[in-house]
């Protein structure tokens, strides 16, 4: 794994990230992760950058929140959208190259999504 210096981020791609220490909940160990943050602030290399932790599986409870990631490029299986565990982490945690690049449109379901979540009213 090559650590966080000297990659560069997209917004909607799919990297490999460290999301250990994990609190009770919280979903952990080294896995696939979305990049959320806004293109123009990636460009500025900013320390903290916005995720979408991945997972193998979806469950029952948070079905609704998921959104199904097909296996592509280097994302050798199907994977699962975690939006209840969106969060901001250092870009010291992202542990590889990109190995994927979502659609314009998975993007902006699982932004959607956690609009759902929030449910904040403008």
């Amino acid at each position: 794994m090559t650590g966080g210096a000297n990659l560069i981020l997209t917004q909607g791609g799919i990297y490999l990230a460290k999301l250990n220490p994990s609190k009770k909940g919280e979903v952990g160990k080294v896995r696939p992760v979305v990049v959320l943050t806004n293109q123009i602030i990636l460009d500025s290399e900013p320390p903290i950058i916005f995720v979408c932790p991945l997972s193998s599986q979806s469950h029952k409870k948070f079905a609704s929140l998921h959104i199904e990631i097909p296996a592509r490029d280097s994302l050798s299986t199907v994977s699962y959208a975690l939006v209840e565990h969106c969060r901001a982490i250092s870009q010291q945690r992202i542990a590889t190259h990109r190995l994927a690049q979502l659609q314009h449109r998975e993007v902006v379901d699982i932004i959607q999504r956690l609009n759902t979540l929030i449910d904040y009213q403008f």
